[in-house]
């Protein structure tokens, strides 16, 4: 994103730096002398820490004159913590109708997307993720199938790890998805490619389905290999977070931006660098350039999102090495249902490779990835196929992860 934004762009900044007029947060001498410069530009305004946010969300991002209880009395906001993946959970709030709105509005930027829900104000949806992603949107206790239907939308899977459920319960979720019959799949991508695994193995498949929705956490070419191959139908990513709602969907290959929600930017001209986010939509917790925690690639036909900063790997000559250029070696890779690289301090890693197949060694996979890995990284890779890989704390599984020293 340039410095210099477009009439329009420099009308909707004009519009976000409005709500924050009365807003506690943006009342320092730091802020306010941004906001007394001439003219509209992002680069002259400060940037937001997610230890910032953590800090001062909710009440801090509040205009004056509202009060965080009597909003939620009255019924007008959601309040919710975000997993605290990137860091230590942060508390969000939202108007009753926003996620939803939010969400379409990105969502129909991709043509596919946009004919398929023409008028309708939903398509029936199934939820595989973790069950402690969202205290709005997914459940962390054992609720019965009418507790978990909510609207359009069926949350089929509560356990925090896929990797253990057993046949039964993995039958029983099959048997509730094929009875709702919903137009597609919202998912975990490793909840999604670990049930469609179960729905290989079974002949299962669901002939109301046209597409499978992927959020959450960073998408591998080994989940999505894995139920476009099983389910055959179209695996669109779609990219945001609790804090600024849903920004990108992906078409043609690259993600493309919701612009009424969001003003994004790149820290870096050319290349990848960090992403910002400048809210458009949610006068509750207006945020100006806010640092997501993601490295992106902006292009003329729109962006790549490379994954989380604090999961980027270094190479030996000291290049960053983000999740989505390590995740490309795995393209074309068989027999592999998930993995996590782990790189030790000296720069050396090792990769952990759970199996489609249980018990399977893996020995051709291992073979050509410790051999491409260890060129990408410039230092040993040693591997091995194992029965389980955990998640985090909140519940999301990463691919990459720099250990300290």
């Amino acid at each position: 994103m340039p410095s210099a934004l477009s009439r329009d762009g420099a009308a909707c900044l004009e519009s976000a730096i409005r709500q924050t007029l009365t807003v506690p947060f943006y009342a320092t001498t730091e802020w306010q002398a941004a906001f007394a410069l001439p003219s509209s530009r992002l680069t002259h305004l400060p940037r937001i820490t997610k230890s910032q946010l953590r800090e001062h969300s909710p009440e801090g991002f509040l205009p004056d004159g509202m009060d965080l209880k009597a909003l939620l009395a009255h019924g007008l906001i959601e309040e919710e913590s975000t997993s605290g993946t990137s860091g230590a959970s942060v508390r969000v709030v939202f108007g009753k109708t926003w996620w939803a709105e939010q969400e379409r509005r990105a969502l129909v930027r991709n043509p596919f997307l946009a004919d398929l829900f023409g008028a309708n104000p939903s398509l029936r949806r199934a939820v595989l993720t973790t069950p402690g992603c969202s205290g709005v949107s997914c459940f962390n206790r054992w609720l019965n199938l009418e507790q978990r239907t909510l609207g359009d939308s069926l949350y089929v899977n509560q356990a925090r790890i896929p990797f253990t459920l057993g046949k039964e319960k993995l039958a029983g979720m099959a048997k509730e998805v094929a009875d709702w019959a919903p137009a597609f799949l919202d998912v975990d991508p490793v909840h999604g490619a670990w049930f469609a695994l179960h729905c290989e193995r079974h002949g299962l498949q669901f002939p109301s389905l046209r597409f499978i929705l992927t959020s959450y956490e960073y998408t591998s070419v080994v989940h999505r290999a894995i139920m476009e191959r099983v389910f055959g139908v179209p695996v669109i990513n779609l990219y945001g977070s609790s804090e600024t709602g849903h920004l990108l969907v992906e078409h043609d290959g690259v993600m493309l931006p919701s612009e009424e929600t969001a003003i994004l930017e790149s820290t870096a001209a050319e290349g990848i660098g960090e992403l910002l986010v400048t809210t458009l939509t949610n006068p509750y917790l207006p945020l100006l350039r806010y640092e997501i925690g993601d490295f992106v690639e902006h292009t003329p036909e729109g962006y790549r999102v490379h994954g989380r900063k604090r999961d980027a790997l270094r190479g030996a000559d000291g290049r960053t090495l983000t999740t989505r250029m390590i995740d490309q070696v795995f393209s074309g890779i068989k027999g592999v249902a998930h993995y996590q690289l782990r790189q030790k301090p000296d720069g050396s890693a090792h990769l952990f490779l759970l199996p489609e197949s249980e018990g399977d060694a893996l020995t051709s996979a291992q073979a050509k990835l410790t051999t491409e890995l260890g060129r990408l990284l410039g230092a040993s890779v040693t591997a091995e196929s194992i029965g389980l890989i955990a998640p985090e704390d909140s519940g999301k599984f990463r691919l990459t992860v720099r250990e300290a020293a």
